[in-house]
């Protein structure tokens, strides 16, 4: 947030401001409605960026703010909501919700819709897959673009594995990689190109070094542990490397995407082809599927992918209606239908 905007907003001590609320917990929702709403109506008169950040930048930018009002907040959740992030903080036990710009800059408490809903269809938790008419073929094409250490990306392969090792040959899977890179510091342009090699000349290998990677993110003991050659390896992310640019893009921040993510141009062409906008997005034949996170809804947006009565028997399994946590680690949790990308 800009600093001038929050000066605006009084002059009061911090200390002053958190007893009143304290006192009178409406206040939050009043602070929130009444006087923030205000800095996005300036903010939508003097214009939005354009500037994309993550959803996670957005949330870190409600924190600040609070904070520096002098509020004892903290972070609950921070996802996507149509042209707009969802940001839920806790402030004195009270979850107050508000909606942020995707640049990050601005925001308001609710959204008012300016036409009447003539969409009845049910959003809840427990909705499968979306109605995207998807293309039958005898084979589906199976493509997931994550980033490495997205922790929406990495609950989407956990979900989505079991599936495809239940499946194996009856379908194409690929696993692809988002254009750009969110996670430099953790080592995911790396883990991007070493997964991406282990695909390429190795694939026999890939599920299993999946399953370990995904359970604690331990690159190293997991190349071990799942027999994968890595002089075979080496070889291709060297080649890989040159050929896509990818450690110059990294080195180079001038090149960087909003000045904050190196590309990782491998699957470039078919992020554009797709309009991949963020780890996780499923393609099956060649069109965007939103499926939730479980291994029994992807197993049924796959399987409904298969032309008419040529599904295999395999599509009859029973599978786990159960989604993993977003991150590492095989905890699970309640919201299968998880729509939180990182963006």
């Amino acid at each position: 947030m800009e600093e001038s905007k929050s000066e605006n907003l009084g002059n009061a001590p911090k200390k002053k401001k958190l007893d009143n609320m304290r006192e009178n917990p409406w206040i939050v929702s009043t602070f929130v409605l009444g006087i923030l709403i205000i800095v996005l109506l300036i903010g939508s008169f003097s214009g939005i960026t354009g500037k994309v950040v993550s959803e996670e930048k957005a949330g870190q930018a409600i924190m600040d703010f609070a904070n520096s009002q002098g509020l004892d907040a903290t972070l609950v959740s921070s996802e996507k909501d149509g042209s707009f992030y969802k940001v839920t903080i806790s402030i004195e036990g009270n979850d107050v919700p508000v909606y942020v710009t995707k640049d990050g800059k601005y925001f308001t408490s609710s959204l008012i819709p300016l036409t009447s809903e003539e969409d009845t269809s049910d959003t809840s938790d427990n909705s499968q897959t979306t109605t995207t008419e998807v293309p039958k073929s005898d084979k589906p094409i199976v493509e997931l673009f994550v980033m490495s250490y997205c922790p929406y990306g990495t609950q989407s392969e956990k979900g989505i594995l079991p599936a495809v090792e239940l499946l194996r040959d009856k379908i194409d899977f690929n696993l692809r990689f988002v254009y750009y890179a969110m996670h430099p510091s953790s080592g995911e342009v790396e883990e991007n190109l070493r997964q991406y090699c282990i695909q390429k000349e190795q694939e026999s290998k890939l599920n299993d070094y999946l399953a370990c990677f995904l359970d604690k993110g331990d690159s190293s003991s997991c190349l071990t542990e799942t027999g994968v050659n890595q002089a075979q390896l080496n070889s291709c992310t060297k080649k890989a490397d040159l050929e896509f640019d990818i450690s110059k893009n990294k080195n180079d921040k001038s090149s960087w995407l909003s000045g904050s993510y190196p590309l990782f141009n491998i699957d470039k062409e078919l992020n554009e082809k797709y309009n991949v906008a963020g780890s996780p997005t499923l393609v099956i034949n060649g069109v965007q599927v939103s499926s939730a996170r479980d291994p029994a809804s992807y197993l049924e947006a796959i399987c409904s992918s298969f032309t008419e009565g040529n599904a295999p028997t395999e599509c009859d399994n029973q599978l786990s209606s159960t989604a993993y946590g977003a991150g590492f680690g095989y905890g699970t949790t309640g919201n299968s239908a998880s729509a939180a990308q990182c963006l």
